[in-house]
């Protein structure tokens, strides 16, 4: 019996395919931090901040617009304190302010500056030049399925761990 698992340990029908993909996700993660590349990003932007804090001015760019501490921190899915402390080092740094909140005046919403927002945008350029760089031979076809199945996957894989925190007892 040890000799063969049982098919839902293996992650069931195409478990061998999970298995698989697991080894190809540790590699992904140690390719991107042994290559440095949000310190490099951020080296290239002139931006000297700890990667939290340059997930907060990411997140910001990525939204658009002005976001509550509580927003920003679940989209980076930690708790809002941690994004407090992050926030408040920002805009020491003045990469960031806080802007009246239009549906609530006692609200806070938080913005990056003008240079905030000058330097993520060049850490972004650097990042989306590497992923480009390394997508080069790739078609148009399979950049966008592979964008698909990777949104896909990653929201799916976040609501099944999100769902773990919906079991814990009160």
């Amino acid at each position: 019996m040890a000799a063969e698992e049982p098919e839902a340990e293996q992650g069931g029908e195409g478990g061998h395919d999970l298995l698989a993909m697991l080894p190809r996700l540790t590699q992904l993660s140690a390719a991107v931090n042994r290559g440095r590349l949000t310190e490099r990003a951020m080296e290239a932007a002139g931006v000297s901040v700890d990667r939290p804090a340059m997930s907060v001015l990411v997140i910001l760019h990525v939204a658009g617009g002005p976001l509550r501490v509580g927003e920003i921190a679940s989209r980076m899915q930690v708790v809002g304190p941690h994004v407090t402390r992050q926030v408040n080092e920002l805009a020491r740094r003045g990469l960031v302010h806080r802007v009246a909140d239009p549906d609530d005046q006692r609200a806070r919403l938080i913005e990056p500056t003008t240079e905030g927002a000058a330097a993520t945008d060049r850490y972004m350029r650097t990042v989306l030049g590497c992923f480009g760089d390394a997508l080069a031979g790739w078609s148009p076809h399979d950049r966008e399925v592979f964008g698909r199945l990777l949104a896909r996957f990653v929201d799916d894989l976040t609501a099944h761990l999100d769902s773990f925190d919906d079991d814990r007892p009160a």
